[in-house]
């Protein structure tokens, strides 16, 4: 499914898919809102994850915490729907483009949802999404926080 990378032309101007993994196999991910270019978040795929995700035209992750491929939705019923897939100039970064009513796990749409002030030199993070979408409390119940301390 992806090609051997050969060559700068070949990556940069060419037309094969040559993914660079990084030395853990992992390559980043920023998924956005394809109707308005929100970002929703950041992530990473490995491998499988990436071919796993053009097979089915619906996200896969690989959680680093969790070690696992993880198909993004399948808890809470919010499959992020790939609407379409870039790659930046030396394929080393993913660009995907979804169909999804929510993408956090805290129960907003975007995982962006604060933003960091810096008024008068004090730094405070205000809130841009006021409403969650749905309760994680209810969704995830039973299942163990992603977050890591």
């Amino acid at each position: 499914m992806f090609i051997k990378r050969k060559s700068i032309k070949q990556v940069e101007e060419g037309k094969d898919l040559a993914p660079k993994f990084d030395k853990l196999g992992l390559i980043p991910v920023i998924t956005t809102d394809y109707k308005n270019g929100n970002v929703l978040m950041h992530g990473y795929m490995n491998r499988e994850a990436l071919k796993k995700t053009l097979q089915t035209k619906e996200v896969h992750y690989w959680s680093r915490s969790r070690k696992v491929i993880w198909h993004k939705g399948s808890n809470s019923g919010f499959i992020q729907k790939v609407k379409e897939i870039r790659i930046d100039d030396d394929q080393d970064a993913i660009w995907v483009k979804v169909s999804t009513k929510a993408s956090c796990h805290v129960g907003y749409k975007s995982c962006f949802y604060r933003s960091v002030s810096m008024k008068k030199n004090k730094i405070k993070i205000i809130f841009k999404e006021k409403k969650k979408i749905f309760n994680p409390k209810k969704v995830y119940k039973g299942l163990p926080n992603p977050t890591k301390i």
